[in-house]
């Protein structure tokens, strides 16, 4: 335990490393296999999109309803003659959407479904939703998301680069690319909450972009003039520099999503909470993700072509070289006449060194003023 509690302190002083810049390679090719089965899975499977983005009608039974949400669901699917979903809420009622429905067809589902569950009428609250008001809530998400792009893109660029701006761009497409992706293999229901979510999550994929970034921004100050350190081994210290941080503030962030997707969506059965907790949990472990293995490397890559970034990386590998042929030399083993040379130049001392008399000279006396 103790090591891991100092493994902080280690990484941000550099005494401990992981090369994650050396293997963006690797991580590269992870995030492509991972957005192009989301987008196959967006492609093949579609999104489910909820009853406020299609209109229709939406069921409220009474608490405490006896009757499994499998025949809640037959019995909906026969009245209405569409497909239904049934969610059983907290507190034991039902919640049955019909999708694409008029008035008339709902009063008459309506009585339909009090029949078939044996529970009066008027015990079961009918809602009417038009799809207009869907696709405002979807334009307005599109509006948004764009004009949020559009103004991160112009801080980075101003606050640090445009090469910065560039890699948190792409990592943010990367993250909502893999989160709707998802969406739609698991096959969760689109509502408002999850446009909810997923505008959040942006935020919060952000955070530690530019967490790393600022880092990276005060470490390669004046990086022209030292021989030390390329780009790219400066831009892997500011990542191990915060990598505790990103993690810490990761895992906090997760676990009471997690709460909310596993047992207040899973045991509870609260639909809402589902949405909107799906797509924190996996846009939030895609935005840590893509801050540590994608945003940095990308800046890092972009970097290193530029002609002074160029020139600096040989003259860190010129000055290794160097002194790495200066180690060689000196452990190198001395042979033949040169062994000789050495010699006469300077002797072996083997055996204990003699000392000189003006050395020897006052041992024994007790200490006091010199005579």
């Amino acid at each position: 335990m103790s090591k891991l509690g100092t493994l902080g302190a280690r990484l941000h002083h550099g005494e401990i490393g992981y090369d994650f810049v050396k293997n963006r390679k690797i991580w590269y090719g992870i995030s492509v296999l991972i957005t192009i089965t989301a987008i196959v899975g967006l492609a093949v499977r579609g999104l489910h999109m909820g009853i406020e983005f299609q209109g229709g009608a939406v069921f409220t039974t009474s608490k405490n309803m006896s009757v499994s949400v499998a025949t809640a669901e037959e019995y909906a699917e026969d009245a209405s003659g569409h497909d239904a979903i049934v969610q059983k809420l907290g507190d034991g009622s039902l919640r049955i959407q019909v999708a694409g429905i008029d008035t008339d067809t709902s009063d008459r589902i309506k009585d339909r479904l009090a029949e078939d569950l044996k529970v009066d009428a008027e015990k079961i609250n009918a809602e009417l939703v038009g799809p207009s008001w869907g696709e405002q809530i979807a334009n307005k998400a599109w509006q948004g998301l764009g004009i949020f792009m559009i103004l991160v893109v112009i801080y980075l660029a101003i606050a640090f680069e445009w090469r910065m701006a560039l890699a948190a761009f792409v990592a943010l497409v990367h993250d909502i690319t893999i989160t709707v992706g998802i969406y739609a293999l698991v096959g969760f229901e689109v509502t408002p909450g999850t446009v909810i979510g997923l505008l959040t999550i942006l935020g919060y994929s952000l955070y530690d972009t530019v967490v790393v970034f600022d880092s990276l921004k005060e470490q390669t100050r004046d990086i022209t003039k030292q021989t030390r350190w390329t780009y790219s081994e400066i831009a892997n210290r500011s990542i191990n520099s915060t990598l505790v941080r990103s993690i810490n503030t990761t895992v906090v962030a997760l676990l009471p999503v997690a709460g909310l997707l596993f047992i207040g969506g899973g045991v509870l059965g609260a639909g809402m909470l589902n949405d909107i907790s799906l797509s924190l949990f996996v846009g939030l472990a895609a935005g840590a993700y893509s801050s540590i293995f994608i945003a940095t490397p990308l800046v890092a890559d972009l970097k290193e072509r530029e002609p002074a970034m160029k020139s600096l990386k040989k003259r860190v590998l010129a000055k290794r070289a160097q002194g790495t042929a200066q180690d060689e030399a000196q452990d190198a083993p001395v042979t033949g006449d040169d062994a000789y040379d050495d010699e006469e130049a300077a002797p072996a001392v083997v055996g204990p060194r003699s000392q000189s008399a003006s050395r020897g000279r006052g041992r024994g006396r007790t200490p006091g003023k010199r005579r």
